[in-house]
C-alpha cells in the first residue's frame, strides 16, 4: 500500500495518496516510511505547516533520522529561515559526514546568506560524492557567478 501511496503522489495525485498514507498510519502510526512520505507529499502541496509538524514528531522519536533532517531543512529554507535549516544539514552531517544532500542543501542556504565561499565548498564537497547531483552542479555554478561578479566589481 505504501508503494501505491507513493505512485499517486509522484503522479501527483496528491490527495489520494494522503488518503492511504492515513489508511496506513491508521495501524501503525508510527510507520516511519509512511510518515515521511506523508510529509514530503503535504510539503509538494504547499501545506508546509502539516509537514513541518510530521519532520517534527518523526525527530521526536529519533532525532537521527536523516530524511525528517533533511525535510526540516528545506521547509526552514523555503521560509527563509537559513540559519535554523543550516543547523538541520550539520546534524545530518554529524550522522552521516559523505552526505551530498546535506551537503548541497547547506551550501544553497548558505548562498542565501551571502556566505560564498563557504557554500562554494559545499557544493564542491557534494560533487565528490556524487559528481552528477544537479542541486550541487547549479549551486556551485551561481556560487562562482556570483563570486565572480564581486571580485568585478571591486
Amino acid at each position: 500500500m505504501l508503494e501505491q501511496a507513493s505512485d499517486l503522489a509522484e503522479d501527483q495525485e496528491y490527495e489520494e495518496a494522503i488518503l492511504l498514507y492515513e489508511k496506513i498510519l491508521n495501524s501503525d502510526p508510527k510507520y516511519i516510511p509512511a510518515l515521511l512520505d506523508k510529509a514530503a507529499t503535504f510539503q509538494r502541496m504547499g501545506k508546509n505547516s502539516q509537514s513541518f509538524q510530521i519532520y517534527n514528531s518523526i525527530l521526536k522519536e529519533d532525532s537521527n533520522n536523516l530524511d525528517a533532517l533533511i525535510g526540516k531543512g528545506t521547509l526552514l529554507h523555503a521560509k527563509s529561515k537559513f540559519l535554523d535549516a543550516i543547523e538541520c544539514y550539520d546534524s545530518a552531517l554529524k550522522i552521516k559526514p559523505r552526505f551530498a544532500m546535506a551537503l548541497a542543501c547547506k551550501g544553497m542556504s548558505l548562498g542565501e546568506i551571502g556566505q560564498l565561499k563557504s557554500a562554494l565548498s559545499c557544493f564542491k564537497k557534494a560533487l565528490t560524492i556524487d559528481k552528477d547531483y544537479d542541486l550541487a552542479n547549479m549551486g556551485k555554478q551561481k556560487a562562482l557567478e556570483l563570486l565572480k561578479s564581486q571580485k568585478s566589481k571591486k
